[in-house]
């Protein structure tokens, strides 16, 4: 029997609830883990808002979309992203449907390694975030010896996307709220408060110019301030779809956005090593029980939490 997460209609926080269910042996090429630890997304909470869509017939809907565990039990044929998977395996999976649960079945296609140094939480909260994150960068391409300004360069994406950008040579100019500040400069980043000023802000810590822009927020200050700084198609956003119609280059599920499909489907290859090494870090704002997995989802709705949050089973 498994502790899930489920919606049980579609709105906010309010409507998920804990419930029991049974767990079934994997089929061909699945998998079950074991959850100790599961990431919180904004993608959770817009799954079961109802902004793609409310058809009751979803309901009730499994929440989350990646974990870390240990593998309890292996289908015929699964193998992963680097090979045969076996029982006792200790694991990471994204994407991972209805991960929001103490043990997930899941394809055998979305399950790679945990790194023996790595945390349970910081393993569990990477792929989504970091996938995006590397997706981004690599749309601004060679970056070494550019200036690029990360719009919300202390959240989930914004700060793994300025460290991948410092570690491939470029200048990081990134905005944050000024508690914020400290931590950046200790990742090499050079911080600007955002709000009125923000972009004479930027240009006086970057008086040479940006080259690029990676966007994690969607506000209209963010995106009005980086068309005053460079061209349409130096602007990557994974927020910001309501202004598509300023040529802006979009990622992720969104309406004309680039999914990044195999940029995204590679990235652990990158992440996880250099975030067990400690050559990236994901900052855990909070860590909450599964079972107040609301709780979680409020804050996170409610505002910037300064990293990531973890469900714990």
């Amino acid at each position: 029997m498994a502790v899930r997460i489920v919606a049980t209609a579609f709105g906010g926080p309010e409507v998920l609830s804990v419930v029991d269910a049974e767990v079934a042996p994997p089929g061909p090429g699945r998998v079950l883990v074991e959850a100790r630890a599961i990431g919180v997304n904004p993608i959770d909470h817009k799954l079961y808002s109802g902004a793609f869509g409310s058809d009751p017939a979803r309901l009730p809907l499994p929440v989350g979309n990646e974990l870390a565990g240990v593998v309890t039990a292996v289908g015929e044929g699964a193998t992963g992203k680097a090979g045969p998977i076996s029982v006792g395996d200790e694991v990471v999976v994204h994407p991972a449907p209805g991960a929001s649960a103490s043990e997930v079945d899941v394809p055998a296609s979305s399950v790679v390694p945990k790194p023996a140094g790595l945390s349970w939480e910081v393993a569990s909260g990477l792929l989504l975030a970091g996938g995006t994150a590397v997706h981004q960068l690599s749309l601004l391409g060679d970056v070494a010896g550019l200036t690029v300004l990360v719009h919300g360069a202390s959240g989930a994406v914004g700060v793994l996307a300025a460290q991948l950008a410092v570690a491939a040579g470029a200048r990081v100019v990134g905005t944050a709220g000024e508690s914020r500040h400290e931590r950046l400069r200790g990742l090499g980043v050079v911080p600007v408060s955002y709000g009125d000023g923000l972009l004479e802000r930027v240009r006086a810590a970057a008086p040479d110019g940006v080259t690029g822009v990676i966007d994690t927020v969607g506000t209209d200050e963010a995106i009005d301030v980086s068309l005053a700084l460079v061209a349409p198609e130096r602007i990557t956003s994974a927020a910001a779809f309501h202004r598509a119609s300023d040529g802006i280059r979009l990622v992720g599920g969104g309406p004309d956005a680039d999914p990044g499909t195999e940029v995204r489907a590679a990235a652990w290859e990158r992440l996880l090593p250099a975030a067990a090494a400690g050559r990236l870090e994901l900052p855990i704002a909070r860590t909450f029980p599964l079972a107040e997995a609301a709780a979680a989802h409020r804050l996170l709705s409610e505002g910037h939490p300064g990293g990531k949050l973890v469900l714990l089973p």
